[in-house]
């Protein structure tokens, strides 16, 4: 089974414009993100829109192709991209632009979900723990995930799922496992083609979450379990963050 990176990037952004070219520890973002994949697949692309991000990709040999400008998701930017380099590709993995320290083993754990003949789309969760306190866990801008006894996801969500009834808040991490949801997802290549030809779901309007419109089309998303933590950049103060998480652990 062949596996294809696409790394969608798009200079545009509310919270953090220019976020892919922005330096980490000397280098792009997106640099970053490109030569931790690199050596885990068969091959692997940036796909944009910007000019300015095909050519800082060239100018460190990566592989890169443009896309549209007018893509509402990342999962649609990596279909066209799928459609133009992808020949020959049995799975499609999308991979977070903003995501430095994705590692390797992260990769595999979504892969071997594939190992399944069944699987039509995967992604990852990470334990919550007791250390990253209730204010991570009530966080919307990370997204809960729950799982049925097969792995498969059964719904996500920017709230607190499940929401325990008889234990108090502050007892929570300690009463049971709640996932967070790593935004790495991986689609064999006809059902991507599939999603990305349906128009957004009502759940997925409210959450402002693409994979609900999937769950919500009846597709089943088999979850892999990582506990490698990893840091999204989304925001410059994010960015002093990782900078620091650099300098102690180094790039993994």
């Amino acid at each position: 089974m062949k596996f294809i990176g696409i790394i969608p990037a798009r200079y545009a952004s509310t919270r953090f414009p220019g976020k892919p070219l922005k330096l980490l520890g000397g280098k792009p973002i997106i640099q970053r993100v490109y030569e931790q994949v690199k050596g885990t697949l068969d091959d692997v692309y940036v796909a944009t829109d910007d000019e300015r991000i095909e050519a800082a990709v060239r100018a460190f040999g990566g592989n890169v192709v443009m896309t549209s400008a007018s893509h509402r998701s990342g999962t649609d930017r990596c279909y066209e991209a799928y459609t133009k380099v992808g020949a020959g590709f049995d799975v499609i993995i999308n991979i977070q632009g903003d995501e430095p320290f994705i590692h390797p083993e992260q990769l595999e754990t979504v892969k071997a979900c594939f190992d399944d003949g069944a699987t039509q789309i995967a992604t990852l969760v990470k334990p919550f723990t007791e250390s990253d306190g209730l204010a991570a866990l009530e966080n919307p801008n990370s997204p809960k995930a729950v799982v049925d006894a097969q792995m498969h996801a059964l719904y996500f969500s920017r709230s607190v799922i499940p929401y325990l009834r008889s234990v108090p808040r502050e007892k929570w991490l300690s009463s049971h496992t709640f996932y967070k949801h790593i935004g790495l997802y991986a689609y064999r290549a006809e059902v991507l083609r599939q999603i990305t030809a349906m128009p957004q779901s009502a759940l997925e309007q409210a959450e402002s979450l693409e994979q609900l419109r999937w769950l919500e089309n009846g597709y089943t998303i088999t979850v892999g379990v990582s506990q490698v933590e990893t840091i999204g950049i989304d925001t410059p103060e994010d960015l002093v963050k990782a900078e620091e998480f650099l300098r102690l652990h180094g790039a993994r």
